[in-house]
């Protein structure tokens, strides 16, 4: 058994289990806002404030744990990893920002179904982040979410592709399928960043084996 004369700074790991929550809470909250776009009669100006909500209380996380980060001896791993699951785990937040803003911006008006399926494919990724996150300390027992959330991003890349195929099939004028795919490919890239948190998380895991 190794023993440390400084012991390592484990506060890092509340931290990383808010970035993740608030990401789900961010994800279940663009759903909201899609479905007021299907036909769900939703407040959009009140979702869209709410996850600029989420979208500052991520920078405020990723804060606290740079600055940590800064000042803490001995890390519980890797320095460069630390900054970039905070970085993946800020850029995720700030794609659903993204989109929302621009469901706004663009003034989108025609309900788009396909959305809903990506939609719901990023809320189950955020939920299984989550639960990743969370086996941070102990690093162990992490396949079952690597696998679901590796099948989820190929789930999103046919959603994606299915989505603007239809776009494409004449069934919208041309600012809508501009407007949309916009929104779509901000969704899709959420989904791509959580992914990238799975890697990062699976990489630490490796050099800790």
């Amino acid at each position: 058994m190794r023993f440390r004369l400084i012991p390592r700074d484990e506060e890092f790991y509340p931290m990383f289990n808010q970035a993740a929550e608030n990401i789900a809470a961010c994800a279940r909250l663009l759903r909201e806002l899609l479905d007021g776009f299907s036909g769900v009669e939703k407040s959009v100006e009140k979702q869209v404030k709410l996850i600029g909500e989420c979208e500052r209380q991520g920078d405020e996380i990723t804060r606290q744990i740079l600055r940590r980060l800064n000042s803490s001896f001995v890390t519980p791993f890797d320095r460069e990893d630390i900054h970039a699951l905070t970085e993946e785990l800020d850029d995720v937040v700030d794609e659903m920002q993204a989109a929302a803003d621009l469901l706004v911006l663009h003034n989108v008006e025609k309900p788009l179904p396909d959305v809903k399926e990506l939609a719901d494919i990023l809320v189950e990724a955020a939920e299984t982040n989550v639960q990743l996150i969370h086996k941070l300390p102990k690093l162990r027992g992490l396949d079952s979410e690597l696998e679901t959330i590796d099948r989820l991003e190929s789930a999103a890349d046919k959603a994606y592709r299915r989505t603007v195929a239809h776009l494409f099939s004449g069934e919208y004028k041309a600012f809508a399928v501009l407007k949309w795919k916009d929104v779509v490919e901000a969704i899709e890239a959420s989904v791509n960043n959580i992914e990238n948190i799975s890697d990062i998380v699976e990489r630490i895991a490796l050099k800790h084996a």
